[in-house]
């Protein structure tokens, strides 16, 4: 059971998810098979390819992640939920998406923390919660080890690197998806629990892989 989006910014991120899987599906599949050929076929290959579809795989569990809480695909255990009545397992999936909102909001801290210093910016100060934000180490300068750095993002280097040039790409870029990535999954729990409490959705997780896959043998069974 899949629910479409009831807003324009539901809608705008439903689209930004399922153009960015697609293409970073596509971009793994293109730079793999011109290694797989460059290797076999001229004995080369791309030196980057291994750590940009290491990266890329990672944007795409990053993505995924999110987009999962959208589509229901996340599994889980409801064998105790099924015991209640209608109303009892509402406020059971309304606690389990509060939960979920509160560690979402914990990973979109500690993405942020891991990220700033990369982009030379400021982590977030408290254990916990963000109370502000506190000086941290500037590490804009920290490079990918392999992938080469783009010309048409050189406009970075005075305002990222003090104006020297970088070899490789920096890596405040790939690593730019850990605090939107986290944000992604908040933004899908926040959508998701307030349509449980306005009872247009079950529960965060309806998928079912076992009965689904009994469903899908099931006509094998019968025409034997």
């Amino acid at each position: 059971m899949q629910h479409q989006p009831d807003s324009a910014l539901g809608r705008f991120v439903n689209e930004l998810e399922e153009t960015f899987i697609a293409l970073i599906l596509g971009a793994m599949t293109i730079i793999t098979f011109i290694n797989v050929v460059l290797r076999y076929g001229f004995n080369t290959g791309l030196i980057w390819g291994l750590e940009a579809t290491s990266l890329l795989f990672a944007w795409l569990v990053l993505f995924g992640m999110s987009y999962a809480v959208k589509v229901t695909a996340h599994l889980g255990v409801d064998a105790l939920l099924n015991v209640f009545s209608h109303r009892p397992r509402q406020i059971l999936a309304i606690v389990a998406g509060i939960v979920c909102v509160i560690y979402a909001a914990l990973l979109m801290k500690g993405a942020w923390d891991y990220w700033a210093p990369f982009a030379g910016l400021d982590a977030t100060s408290g254990r916990w919660f963000p109370t502000g934000f506190e000086n941290s180490r500037d590490q804009a300068w920290y490079e990918t080890v392999d992938i080469p750095m783009f010309d048409w993002l050189r406009f970075i280097e005075p305002v990222m690197n003090e104006g020297e040039s970088y070899e490789k790409l920096p890596r405040f870029i790939p690593y730019a998806i850990l605090p939107f990535g986290a944000a992604l999954l908040l933004f899908r729990f926040v959508q998701a629990t307030v349509q449980v409490v306005r009872g247009r959705r079950d529960g965060l997780i309806v998928s079912h892989e076992a009965e689904d896959a009994v469903e899908d043998v099931k006509h094998m069974n019968a025409e034997r």
